[in-house]
């Protein structure tokens, strides 16, 4: 059954309606997060496959995840922790992970805790906005991974804002991935211009997600060679299997020169 047959037939969990209306609905196989929408409509933020909590269920969180193929973090941050699909897959694939979750939203932090941990894994959730966060944090971590567009939550400005802080703690090995879920062109290409303007030590790589509005684009350190690493498989903490698709899926990204 395709999951948007699922949540048509999803039966709600939980409702809170004070800033922001955020629920928490489930059906036999799923459980998701949601958000409200200023014409009434609502945007699933998160789904979790109830028996395999791990599992990535929507499209742009693999193309967010692709670097795994030829990069073994040590320590990474996710600006936007919503239900917990990253921090749940990261867990999964290795323990030497660690990853922490800015979030902006104690709500969305306490539907995590509730409702999208059941697996009851330690995890490093902290409550703050994420802009706030970068300024005040100067640890080199290995790896940003970002939702940029939230929507109603901030506009494109604010975003572009928000990946300027990020930018300013990028080193010649930080990789960065950031999630565009509904941007137009003109804004894909001022956002690409601003990561080629401190790119001259990393490669740009996008994907179009194939019938999905996402747009995800990866900033990998030239010194990295993520051919070689690919060919050699070296560089992974991806199981075979896992690794052998994404593998074809890589292929699809689209270099931008800089």
């Amino acid at each position: 059954m395709q999951l948007t047959k699922h949540v048509a037939q999803g039966k709600l969990t939980y409702l809170n309606q004070d800033n922001e209306t955020i629920s928490v609905s489930e059906n036999k196989h799923y459980r998701w997060l949601a958000f409200a929408c200023i014409d009434g409509d609502q945007v699933i933020q998160s789904v979790m496959l109830k028996r395999k909590p791990w599992k990535l269920t929507l499209p742009h969180q693999t193309a967010l995840m692709l670097p795994l193929l030829f990069f073994k973090p040590n320590n990474m941050v996710e600006l936007g922790l919503g239900g917990g699909n990253i921090q749940r897959f990261i867990n999964n694939v290795s323990k030497k992970i660690t990853i922490h979750s800015i979030e902006h939203n104690s709500i969305v932090i306490d539907c995590f805790n509730q409702y999208f941990n059941p697996q009851d894994n330690p995890v490093h959730v902290i409550f703050n906005d994420s802009k706030q966060w970068l300024q005040d944090n100067s640890v080199n971590y290995d790896w940003y991974v970002c939702d940029v567009y939230q929507q109603e939550i901030q506009s494109y400005n604010n975003a572009v804002n928000q990946l300027e802080y990020i930018t300013a703690n990028i080193k010649p090995n930080t990789c960065l991935s950031v999630n565009l879920p509904d941007a137009n062109d003109n804004e894909v290409n001022l956002l690409l211009t601003i990561l080629k303007q401190i790119s001259t030590d990393h490669e740009i790589t996008y994907f179009h997600v194939p019938n999905y509005l996402n747009i995800v684009i990866h900033l990998i350190p030239k010194e990295w060679q993520t051919y070689k690493r690919i060919k050699r498989n070296n560089h992974s903490y991806l199981p075979k299997n896992t690794f052998s698709r994404w593998k074809g899926f890589w292929q699809h990204g689209k270099k931008v020169s800089c």
